[in-house]
């Protein structure tokens, strides 16, 4: 059974089997952040109409810039995980309307200067060509948003894409599709200036849909990853936040398996498919049964490879599973090395994708914008 043919039956077959869960892992806190701040009045300010943090809630810290607001849990629903408001951004597609968060970049001082997380290994993800094209203007038309290449529900479409800084020789005019750039710069109207810079955008609205909204906060995949619909108006966004180790809080925004996708009520984002060959993932590992807790499917955080901002993280990680043997001494483990320890000593069986992908993994696209203290204990 391939990947492709992984759809939402199976998934949640796998769910039932307390399968599925996304988290982080391995060591401290990150030794190279970027800095959160960036030009735009009012980052990191609190946001009228966001949810309730649960009483005694400990705060965590933002490490992305686009943060306006987050709390770790909330007393307004059932679910055991909080939520992140991020600032979204305009953008445009083939003529359609389109809206995008920011995460990380593959450069420091442009993930500096934008207050996204530095991420060098996502770097070559443009000489694999694992990456859409994202035009920014420097001195664009009234209202021309960034211009991209590709969004989802398209064969091409990942969240990684190449930033390139478009500067009008003369009076400028708003262009729709990245045809329409290449076109003005073919004439000499413009210049394209191509900084090798990869940043992690997922789009979340676009012409022909959405992330999925759960109406229900109870379960951590249950309808979607969107507590409410984007706020396009106001230019934010409002997402789950999950708990994972080692101190950290990441949201889940699409899969390179769309079949995956689909069980998992997220983006599928194909064009991701190259990136393990690329170099550009780390690995999160994911537990069937065991202690039960705050994952994804009922049991405990899952287990990232590395912390946001230490050179081998990525918010990109190829999916491994590990399943609990019977009678096996079950608990809660917080570090890629616990849980090869346990493999090893045969507590563990190890599934590259899932025990029904037939060896074959998947990558997922989880970034973290918040960094606190876990506070699962088992």
């Amino acid at each position: 059974m391939t990947t492709q043919q992984l759809n939402r039956r199976a998934f949640f077959a796998l769910a039932g089997r307390r399968s599925v869960g996304l988290g982080l892992a391995t060591t401290s806190l990150p030794a190279i952040l970027a800095a959160c701040g960036n030009g735009d009045d009012g980052a990191g300010a609190a946001v009228t109409g966001s949810p309730a943090a649960s009483p005694q809630a400990t705060q965590g810290t933002a490490i992305v810039g686009d943060v306006l607001d987050h709390a770790l849990t909330s007393s307004d629903w059932q679910g055991a995980f909080g939520w992140v408001r991020l600032r979204l951004h305009p953008a445009v597609v083939d003529g359609g309307e389109a809206w995008y968060i920011r995460t990380d970049a593959s450069d420091e001082a442009y993930a500096q200067r934008e207050g996204l997380v530095f991420v060098p290994k996502i770097a070559g993800l443009a000489s694999a060509g694992v990456v859409g094209d994202a035009y920014l203007f420097t001195n664009g038309a009234d209202d021309q948003p960034t211009v991209l290449s590709s969004e989802p529900g398209r064969e091409d479409y990942a969240p990684a894409w190449r930033i390139s800084d478009v500067t009008w020789k003369g009076s400028p005019a708003l262009l729709e599709s990245a045809d329409d750039v290449r076109a003005a710069a073919d004439a000499g109207d413009l210049t394209i200036g191509t900084a090798d810079v990869v940043a992690n955008m997922p789009v979340v609205q676009w012409s022909g849909g959405g992330m999925p909204i759960d109406t229900d906060l109870v379960e951590y995949l249950g309808g979607g990853q969107l507590i409410e619909a984007p706020d396009t108006a106001g230019g934010s966004v409002l997402m789950k936040l999950h708990e994972c180790f080692p101190g950290s809080r990441y949201i889940v925004c699409d899969t390179s398996a769309p079949p995956m996708a689909e069980g998992m009520q997220i983006v599928g984002s194909p064009g991701l498919d190259g990136a393990s060959d690329a170099g550009a993932t780390g690995r999160v590992n994911v537990f069937m049964g065991g202690i039960e807790g705050t994952g994804p499917m009922g049991g405990q955080p899952s287990v990232f490879d590395s912390s946001a901002g230490e050179p081998a993280w990525s918010p990109y990680w190829d999916h491994m599973t590990y399943v609990w043997k019977e009678g096996a001494d079950a608990r809660v483990l917080t570090t890629e090395s616990e849980i090869h320890e346990a493999r090893d000593a045969g507590d563990l069986e190890e599934f590259p994708g899932t025990p029904d992908t037939s060896g074959e993994t998947f990558t997922v696209n989880c970034p973290v914008p918040v960094v606190a203290p876990n506070t699962f204990t088992g």
